[in-house]
């Protein structure tokens, strides 16, 4: 009886564990972006844009591009609903002698602190209202009429410092293997690839963001 009662608690252990591992065994819910297609890990050691610590969203850019354009009221609405812990950062890309003085401006417009309030208009300019901005006079022209002092613009953007930022810019382009804009990059360690719309080029970001904020 002793053994009867003892074999019965042995089976009946075994039942809960292999219940236990029916259960843990479920199927997960698959990711909805895939590794090599919407997206790309970059190569170790993964390098940031920034020292700061919190995860870090960047979205390299040029105001030269017409999909820059289109995607900026969508990058705007992406910085401001990323999750606390995450930071949202703009990156020119010098990737052309048409697109470095865009970027030499957005240096300087960092430097002076007016990028937010710059940044969809010189857009909205350049693109909707097809203002001739194209050279760093032209820039300095668009700055100024938004109340910036000219001459302090042209000494920064046009600055020794200016040059090695843009300089050490393009070198990490080159690590994240940057070809074309917008492009975004999590933390320097995601950079968005195929995408069918710059809406998904959004929730794509988000969810990146949010699984690398996860993991830390």
């Amino acid at each position: 009886m002793i053994k009867h009662l003892a074999r019965l608690r042995l089976l009946t252990l075994l039942g809960g564990l292999l219940l236990a591992g029916i259960c843990t065994a479920a199927p997960q819910t698959p990711a909805p972006y895939t590794e090599g297609d919407q997206y790309v890990t970059l190569p170790a050691p993964y390098q940031r844009y920034s020292p700061e610590g919190k995860v870090e969203v960047v979205e390299v850019f040029s105001y030269g591009c017409i999909h820059c354009a289109h995607f900026a009221p969508l990058a705007e609405q992406l910085r401001k609903s990323l999750p606390k812990g995450v930071v949202f950062k703009l990156m020119p890309a010098p990737f052309s002698e048409e697109w470095l003085p865009y970027a030499r401006a957005y240096y300087a417009a960092d430097k002076l602190g007016v990028v937010e309030r710059t940044h969809l208009a010189l857009f909205q300019a350049k693109f909707d209202q097809h203002y001739p901005i194209n050279t760093l006079d032209e820039l300095a022209d668009f700055y100024a009429s938004h109340g910036v002092d000219r001459a302090r613009f042209m000494r920064i953007a046009t600055s020794p410092e200016a040059t090695e930022q843009l300089k050490k810019d393009f070198a990490l382009l080159q690590k994240w293997q940057i070809g074309g804009t917008p492009t975004l990059v999590v933390d320097g360690k995601y950079r968005t690839a195929q995408v069918k719309s710059l809406q998904e080029l959004v929730d794509l970001t988000q969810w990146l963001a949010k699984r690398e904020l996860t993991g830390k």
